[in-house]
């Protein structure tokens, strides 16, 4: 389940750089997540911290994006692989 920001985002800024696996970016008129990069902080945190952040309550789960623990932490591995390859290349 990669999670979405609606278009009751505020834009304050707080949520991106909370994000460990830079998933969160600015948009056209708000913030986005990156299905691909997001984890629910699975891997990182017990609960995910742009939820846990977001004072407007604009961060549900991706009703186009759903999927289980296992394949969240199974994204969360193959993310943390490309980094460490990206790193010992520069």
């Amino acid at each position: 389940m990669a999670l979405t920001i609606t278009s009751e985002c505020i834009n304050c800024d707080v949520c991106e750089p909370e994000c460990p696996n830079d998933a969160i970016s600015m948009g056209e008129l708000h913030y986005v997540i990156n299905p691909h990069q997001c984890t629910e902080c699975v891997g990182h945190f017990d609960t995910p911290q742009c939820v846990e952040i977001c004072p407007v309550a604009c961060i549900p789960v991706n009703p186009e994006h759903v999927e289980s623990r296992e394949s969240l932490w199974q994204k969360f591995e193959r993310l943390r692989q490309a980094r460490e390859t990206a790193s010992s290349r520069a």
